[in-house]
């Protein structure tokens, strides 16, 4: 049996990278995790693992990114592979896939947002594997939102920006939010620094019956409610550090229950919702494990040509 092709992956988060090396799921041969500090230092520090890992297992296939963003993914522009307008400080402007693909001696690339990365992932081989119509939702340092329709991710003039969505603000929040841009959208509101900075304590601190909870399940419900408007799916995965909370997973589909008040007669929608709004499957490797989807999808699609 042909062994899948060994693509080099990077899943580039606003808090933290976690680079590897990788055929599949059963088959990560090499990983490393390191903080998001400045670009020189962290794109060193890539491009660093990179090279060592091509000396120790040979060379690579394909090389796949999944970024924070806003991220310019437009094959073809004259910015393509960086980072655009993000509020992550020294960071935007800067040219994160052309010093990588370099590193690894200017193999074919694919680069992509993380959240899309981490919703190929779920598709390929978790929570939402053989789905053709799915939304996933990380909650963390930013929020983002990636939605796949028929099989196919969606995208506009760019990428969706489901983070930024305008959310009603809960009857017993009065913080004015987090988000550098907007203020109250639903990053400003619902992200892990908004929560740190609106209770004044970090969000893996906050005790499982605190009201912070009720509040964070509200605008993740209307997020999700948002979406089962737009473009129905038949999952939505709530992923990202905030989600790992105790409880608020089910906090969440309660309140979307809630909203939709018997609207909407999808089979997916009956009962409790557990298994409509569900938890990543493949944990923190999503990804990770995504990237690899995307680049062993990119060797598919250019040997089909």
């Amino acid at each position: 049996m042909l062994k899948a092709p060994l693509i080099a992956a990077l899943e580039a988060g606003g808090t933290k990278m976690v680079a590897g090396f990788a055929r599949g799921p059963d088959e990560i041969l090499r990983r490393r995790t390191m903080p998001t500090l400045g670009p020189e230092e962290t794109v060193s520090g890539l491009v660093d693992f990179f090279r060592k890992g091509v000396a120790e297992l040979g060379p690579v296939e394909a090389l796949a990114v999944g970024t924070f963003g806003p991220a310019d993914l437009a094959v073809g522009s004259a910015t393509y592979g960086s980072i655009l307008g993000t509020p992550k400080r020294g960071w935007a402007g800067v040219r994160l896939l052309e010093p990588l693909r370099l590193a690894l001696g200017g193999v074919p690339v694919v680069f992509e947002t993380d959240v899309n990365a981490a919703l190929l992932g779920e598709v390929a081989w978790g929570a939402a594997r053989a789905l053709k119509n799915v939304v996933y939702l990380t909650v963390g340092t930013g929020i983002g939102g990636a939605l796949m329709v028929d099989g196919k991710l969606v995208y506009g003039l760019g990428h969706p920006e489901m983070g930024h969505l305008r959310v009603k603000r809960h009857e017993r929040d009065e913080y004015a939010g987090h988000c550098s841009f907007h203020g109250d959208c639903l990053e400003g509101l619902a992200s892990g620094p908004a929560l740190e900075a609106r209770w004044e304590v970090a969000p893996e601190d906050l005790e499982v019956g605190h009201i912070a909870w009720e509040i964070e399940a509200d605008y993740l419900a209307q997020a999700c409610l948002n979406v089962l408007m737009i473009a129905p799916p038949e999952r939505v995965i709530l992923g990202g550090g905030v989600m790992r909370k105790e409880g608020l997973l089910f906090l969440v589909r309660e309140r979307l229950r809630e909203y939709l008040r018997g609207y909407l007669a999808y089979d997916e929608l009956a009962g409790d919702l557990s298994d409509f709004v569900v938890p990543p499957s493949l944990g923190g490797d999503a990804g990770l494990l995504g990237c690899v989807e995307m680049g062993q999808g990119l060797l598919r699609k250019l040997g089909a040509e």
